[in-house]
């Protein structure tokens, strides 16, 4: 079982960043495929972005493209969300998730696709 730790959200202001953490224990996440999803109020919980088991290929929902920055740092067990430019339509609960073996772009934007969640971390955008 893989747990995963998100961390680094917050308060921010519109125009700002913030450096989201997804910390995992458990298994190595070498063999994961890493995304991260976000729930604002009253929304269904959406894709934000993904990441490939070696890091080679990432992949963003278009509200996010140019703005936010997925990565993985394999030896750090740790993946992460770079997030500039921040909008208050980005604010929303973020969670990161973990896809064994990986898999492509259609099925990392997919919910239901991933295997370990972790329990979301609260950015809030003031404009």
């Amino acid at each position: 079982q893989v747990q995963l730790v998100e961390s680094g959200g917050g308060l921010v202001q519109a125009g700002g960043s913030l450096r989201l953490s997804c910390a995992a224990s458990g298994r190595t996440i070498e063999n994961y495929a890493m995304g991260w999803f976000r729930q604002a109020p009253g929304k269904e919980r959406e894709f934000v972005a993904a990441i490939s088991l070696s890091g080679d290929n990432t992949y963003y929902t278009d509200s996010v493209k140019v703005r936010f920055t997925i990565s993985r740092d394999n030896a750090k067990n740790t993946a992460y969300l770079q997030m500039n430019s921040l909008k208050p339509e980005d604010t929303a609960v973020y969670y990161c998730a973990a896809r064994l073996y990986g898999g492509s772009y259609y099925r990392l934007r997919r919910i239901n696709e991933y295997d370990h969640w972790g329990q979301g971390t609260q950015v809030t955008v003031s404009s």
